[in-house]
């Protein structure tokens, strides 16, 4: 179960509506003696406006979840639903594609950025994948890149800027298509304690404010005081 917070009672209250589902969700990779059960039977929602925080020791199949709910992976049994009626598990590659492009923004561990692209050209990939027209282009990718306090440094390069501020970049990209749901394996993973606490206030507050339903996965403790909503895991399965 879930622990409660102050957010837990404004979603049980109707404010929160659930954005995405997972239904039994089980993940096995390999077959035989090498077979492993990644997931075994994990049950979630995700709400609009909430932080949902995924912890669990290394192995407890918390990237696994996070791959499955983001649309990058596909579970052995079980469904990802979508609070419009599909399930994005089965749906043809091409359909799980526009639903990445359109609706769900990623933040990686590792950053993601393109060395040889400046601040505002990583953040601006989406909405050339988008096709989005030019003026529309600079104009959210310069709103994205305000929104996490990096408009003063929109030319720079990955090598230039610090690893928190690669990481706002990584947010800012996320955000630029202006998603409705947020997948973020360990962003604060390769950051100091203080940048990462910076970086997960920074996440809270684009979740609430912007009424995102927000998935992060962590293995540590401390930020799990700043969710909406828990899920623990090990060895594949929800505690």
């Amino acid at each position: 179960m879930s622990e409660p917070t102050a957010y837990q009672d404004q979603a049980d209250s109707g404010t929160g509506a659930v954005v995405l589902t997972g239904r039994d969700l089980h993940r096995t990779f390999g077959t035989g003696a090498t077979e492993v059960h990644a997931l075994a039977g994990v049950d979630l929602e995700v709400p609009a406006g909430r932080l949902t925080v995924v912890r669990g020791p290394s192995g407890s199949g918390k990237t696994t979840l996070l791959n499955l709910l983001g649309g990058l992976d596909r579970p052995t049994g079980g469904q990802v639903l979508l609070d419009d009626g599909r399930v994005l598990s089965e749906l043809p590659e091409k359909d799980v594609l526009a639903v990445r492009r359109e609706r769900i923004g990623y933040v990686f561990q590792s950053f993601g950025l393109v060395p040889v692209l400046s601040a505002a050209e990583n953040v601006e990939v989406p909405l050339r994948l988008q096709r989005t027209p030019v003026g529309e282009r600079t104009r959210r990718v310069e709103e994205a890149l305000e929104l996490v306090g990096l408009a003063r440094h929109s030319r720079q390069r990955p090598y230039e800027l610090s690893g928190g501020q690669q990481q706002r970049v990584g947010i800012a990209r996320a955000l630029v298509s202006d998603p409705d749901i947020l997948i973020a394996d360990e962003p604060t993973g390769q950051l100091d304690s203080d940048t990462g606490a910076m970086i997960m206030d920074l996440l809270v507050r684009l979740t609430h404010e912007r009424r995102i339903a927000s998935v992060v996965s962590t293995h540590d403790p401390v930020l799990m005081g700043r969710a909406d909503q828990v899920v623990e895991l090990h060895d594949g399965r929800r505690v």
